[in-house]
């Protein structure tokens, strides 16, 4: 008998393994898939709910991006462009005859504002007007209040985020700082008045400092300014903060007993026109430039040079 492995017809052949017995191949061995119910409708709903939250931030960043760098960039321009338009005209003008705008032009520029605090390069030509096209080249000068220098109030007002953003830092602000306005023929130097919290106690306080001279608080002037102090924080709708005697639209005193006030008024908080940051200041100084007053020298005569 034969003892080979051979199978029918002495072919050779191969045992299968015990594992290959019975067994499908592969390709049997996985069945279909159950058919999804349902799952996939919400996957899609999802992630089209995320696309869409990408979209808007997206376009949230570019709008910040626009507000904050490209306005800024414009309106820099514009005031650049402004600031020398009104140089010119006053280089230009004899001294004697230089043309003070009493009563200037929408939009046309008329003087100039430093604040000393913000640094020697803060200064910024002041445009007649606080509609968008004058407030995006710079502080806009409220029609109807005082000139600088006059008795009554003078309004600026300016925006605090983009647009150049002049008035971002009215809340560093202290009183007694020095707000400067520069006209065809004088340099007018107002300081902050006193805040709420600083009137009592003003004269033996801060009222000692020299550079508070001619400084101090207005609640004693019968009474018509007992709502004026440095800074107030208000709703937008308090367009009396740049009446002749703010807040008191209906009760002004007569010009001549006026308190001499320079107000600016911006939106609070940053980033937000909720409400109205109000800085009230009072003239102290007047220095004509016929005396030969420069900025540096006027610096250096009020202590900030």
């Amino acid at each position: 008998m034969s003892t080979s492995d051979d199978g029918p017809g002495g072919g050779a052949g191969r045992m299968a393994s015990p594992d290959e017995i019975g067994t499908p191949r592969a390709s049997e061995e996985r069945p279909p898939p159950p058919p999804r119910r349902g799952g996939g409708k919400v996957r899609t709903a999802v992630r089209g709910f995320g696309e869409v939250l990408i979209t808007l931030g997206l376009v949230l960043l570019l709008f910040v991006v626009y507000e904050l760098y490209v306005t800024n960039w414009k309106s820099g321009y514009l005031q650049r462009e402004a600031s020398a338009e009104l140089e010119e005209e006053w280089r230009s003008a004899p001294r004697g005859e230089r043309e003070l705008h009493t009563d200037p032009a929408d939009g046309q520029a008329f003087a100039r504002m430093y604040i000393p605090s913000f640094g020697a390069d803060w200064s910024f030509t002041v445009q007649q007007g606080v509609g968008p096209a004058a407030l995006e080249v710079g502080p806009g000068h409220y029609k109807n209040t005082a000139m600088p220098g006059e008795p009554g109030n003078v309004g600026v007002a300016g925006h605090r985020v983009g647009k150049g953003a002049p008035f971002n830092d009215l809340d560093l602000l202290n009183s007694c700082d020095a707000i400067v306005m520069e006209t065809a023929d004088s340099f007018y130097v107002y300081r902050v008045l006193p805040m709420a919290d600083e009137v009592d106690g003003w004269a033996q306080n801060q009222g000692t400092q020299q550079r508070c001279d001619n400084v101090a608080p207005l609640q004693d002037k019968q009474g018509a300014y007992d709502e004026t102090f440095g800074r107030r924080i208000v709703l937008p709708d308090r367009g009396d903060a740049v009446a002749p005697v703010p807040y008191k639209p209906n009760d002004p005193l007569p010009p001549a007993s006026q308190a001499s006030l320079l107000t600016l008024t911006t939106c609070h908080p940053q980033f937000s026109d909720a409400e109205r940051m109000i800085i009230h200041s009072v003239l102290t100084n007047q220095y004509r430039k016929s005396e030969g007053t420069g900025y540096e020298d006027l610096l250096a005569a009020i202590g900030e040079a």
